[in-house]
């Protein structure tokens, strides 16, 4: 399906806004799904991998947004603090769902590590939101597994789709699948084998970054379908 990308601006109050793009599918979207995507601590909204989830749901029929989080709207390499994140994250949300041209039924959002991990808070303090997608979830710290970044994970009512690499330093995929396993909405865990934080594999697995892109939105469309499926059921 042939995708439209169209760039905003998003204010967030005091004079303040950062980008956005919207990835529209060229036939209408699928009941009225819409997906918002944050960027990791490293990187903007630019970024190949986010970009390439960002058009490929939206080649699936999504509409998807992808933004910039302020300290790299303003060209900065640190992170900013999380309160400034959170507020960042639900400006996106509010503007979303002020679009009178994007009014969706559902709202999923998500984002690559950090931008999933804040998505996480938002979902956790009660934001109205069908779902949540979790690009490489920043589980602890790097050679610190006994720093687990899971509490308020026990506060979300609402389904969420985990993406994890059997080699990721940040995201310990045992101490991941323990973790599920006491988390009170349905979670879905979806492994790549031999991926890293970004997903990258070894030479060796002969698999290209294509390939494994690929396979996380074939994997994310089928989920969202679901997920759409359930709250007709529910209607």
């Amino acid at each position: 399906m042939a995708v439209r990308l169209e760039r905003r601006g998003i204010a967030l109050g005091g004079g303040a806004s950062v980008s956005a793009v919207v990835a529209l599918p060229e036939e209408r979207s699928r009941r009225g799904v819409t997906v918002i995507l944050a960027h990791g601590a490293g990187n903007d909204m630019h970024a190949p991998f986010l970009s390439a989830i960002h058009e490929g749901l939206a080649g699936h029929g999504y509409v998807t947004v992808k933004f910039n989080f302020p300290y790299k709207e303003a060209g900065g390499r640190a992170p900013d603090r999380v309160p400034v994140l959170e507020d960042c994250y639900r400006h996106v949300v509010g503007a979303v769902r002020d679009d009178a041209g994007r009014t969706a039924s559902q709202l999923v959002i998500g984002g690559k590590s950090l931008g999933g991990r804040i998505a996480t808070h938002l979902a956790a303090a009660g934001e109205d939101v069908a779902g949540l997608i979790l690009l490489g979830y920043p589980l602890h710290p790097p050679g610190k597994p006994e720093c687990l970044r899971v509490a308020h994970l026990h506060h979300i009512r609402v389904p969420m789709l985990f993406f994890a690499g059997t080699r990721d330093p940040l995201c310990t995929l045992q101490l991941l699948q323990r973790t599920l396993e006491e988390i009170p909405p349905p979670t879905h865990l979806h492994v790549i084998d031999g991926g890293d934080h970004s997903f990258d594999l070894p030479k060796r697995m002969g698999r290209s970054a294509a390939e494994v892109r690929q396979e996380i939105i074939s994997a994310t469309a089928d989920w969202l379908e679901a997920l759409a499926s359930s709250e007709r059921k529910l209607s």
